[in-house]
């Protein structure tokens, strides 16, 4: 799947070892892995078969958005963008959720 960002700095967080966004390490390291998860996936089936993920789709007014686990603390918020052949994922943020 092509990955996009809502924000430059989300982006960066993947790239730039450096560049944490204020979150802890582990955080930032499960952030990066999901990138690649996302990245070799042919489409969002492989996110629900892979329980460990937690992938789900929210609900209310934000019900065009779905979320992974990073840790038990925070979940990477995304949307998914369906084009004629291409799947999208639009990185929307890291979230606290507690």
């Amino acid at each position: 799947m092509d990955v996009i960002f809502a924000h430059q700095d989300l982006d960066r967080l993947e790239t730039d070892p450096r560049f944490d966004m204020g979150f802890p390490e582990g955080v930032v390291k499960a952030y990066r892995k999901r990138l690649q998860v996302i990245r070799s996936a042919p489409d969002e089936r492989d996110f629900r078969a892979l329980k460990s993920l937690h992938f789900e789709k929210l609900k209310g007014s934000r019900q065009h958005q779905c979320s992974m686990r990073l840790n038990d603390r925070y979940r990477l918020v995304m949307e998914m963008e369906d084009r004629e052949q291409d799947k999208r994922v639009r990185i929307v943020g890291v979230e606290d959720y507690h």
